[in-house]
């Protein structure tokens, strides 16, 4: 059934954060989005087989949100170290508002009046947050607001990943490049950047024995990107774009569920309150604008 399998994507992509916690209690954030990206890859490879040929202007662009998607993890996985899950997975999930702000500097455009306000319940949103007295410790406790803006930067980044592919996928023809092609691309860039900032930073992967950071670095991989990506993609065959996005708003929602249960993790009534503003404004921006699509496929 298209909608629980649509449902099902949501909780899969919604529960990386889970795993992520679990696969840094053995290695560094970098060393941990290498492994992922590194495992996705390598099946997206082999299932590609061969690349498309394309001009090196566009194979350039594809290094880049390669490079942009590194970025995005390596920033997100970090949060998660400092502030809660709840949170971390909320500020990353900001990313309509950065690319919105993008295309209107892009087309020199006037701002519509849904966006300045979902900007303002977005700011505010965050300051609730980022002023919050975390009501759960984090792994690395006293560094809620370093955590806070790792997770805004780890969303900054995955919209610059969002924005470079939606140009570079597009073929002469006016037909686009598909997503195979491109995830496959994408992801072995990133995973190589992946790899030397983590030999540079001298994170390696966890001991064979540390049986949950394996557990966890396998799962994110096989079910949080694979799967759950991909059947979120497919749902954009039997739902609208907006639709779709917008369901994308669970995630945090999972993810604090999860994080609670799991963790026993609890939130403050101000970052609670911060929390719905920031949620409103994403709903806000994702129905006022005409790039849900865009918001849908981001690989969280």
């Amino acid at each position: 059934m298209p909608a629980l399998r649509l449902l099902a994507a949501q909780f899969a992509i919604g529960a990386a954060a889970i795993f992520a916690r679990f696969a840094l209690a053995g290695t560094g954030p970098v060393a941990v989005a290498a492994l992922r990206l590194g495992i996705a890859a390598f099946v997206c490879l082999a299932i590609v087989g061969r690349f498309a040929r394309l001009g090196r202007r566009r194979e350039f662009a594809f290094a880049g949100a390669g490079l942009a998607l590194a970025v995005h993890f390596a920033t997100w996985f970090g949060s998660l170290l400092y502030t809660s899950v709840a949170v971390s997975t909320l500020l990353v999930t900001t990313t309509p508002l950065w690319t919105e702000l993008y295309d209107i500097a892009r087309e020199r455009r006037p701002p519509a009046g849904s966006f300045l306000g979902a900007l303002a319940l977005a700011l505010t949103g965050v300051a609730l947050i980022a002023l919050a007295r975390p009501a759960s410790p984090a792994p690395v406790a006293g560094q809620a607001l370093a955590g806070d803006a790792l997770a805004l930067a780890g969303s900054i980044a995955i919209g610059a990943y969002l924005l470079i592919v939606r140009d570079a996928g597009e073929n002469g023809d006016g037909s686009r490049l598909g997503t195979r092609q491109v995830v496959a691309r994408t992801y072995a860039w990133s995973a190589l950047a992946l790899a030397a900032g983590s030999f540079a930073t001298h994170q390696f992967p966890p001991p064979i024995s540390n049986y949950a950071a394996w557990s966890g670095i396998l799962v994110m991989a096989l079910v949080s990107q694979l799967l759950g990506h991909t059947a979120l993609n497919a749902a954009l065959h039997d739902f609208s774009p907006t639709t779709v996005a917008m369901t994308t708003l669970l995630e945090p929602l999972v993810a604090a569920v999860f994080a609670a249960w799991i963790f026993h993790e609890t939130l403050s009534w101000q970052a609670a309150l911060g929390g719905v503003l920031v949620l409103g404004a994403i709903a806000v921006t994702l129905r006022s604008s005409g790039r849900a699509a865009s918001a849908a496929a981001a690989p969280s």
